[in-house]
């Protein structure tokens, strides 16, 4: 196994692995460990604990984006 760069040992040591960090904080925290020359993006999964079953706890929304989806109505 290769070993880890200086840079990447001051990384590894900023987060603790089995901490649970508030959003705030964790966004602070992945945009100061951001490694790659691009926009790095991130994926959230939440789990809300609804029966899909039930009609009275069905979520829906919707969203807008931000370029649109390129087409008129």
């Amino acid at each position: 196994m290769a070993s880890l760069s200086k840079r990447q040992k001051a990384l590894q040591g900023k987060v603790e692995r089995t901490r649970s960090y508030p959003v705030a904080e964790a966004l602070k925290l992945a945009k100061e460990c951001a490694t790659a020359k691009f926009d790095e993006s991130i994926d959230a999964a939440v789990c809300l604990g609804v029966d899909p079953r039930k009609s009275d706890q069905i979520v829906r929304g919707s969203v807008v984006l931000p370029a649109g989806t390129g087409k008129t109505i």
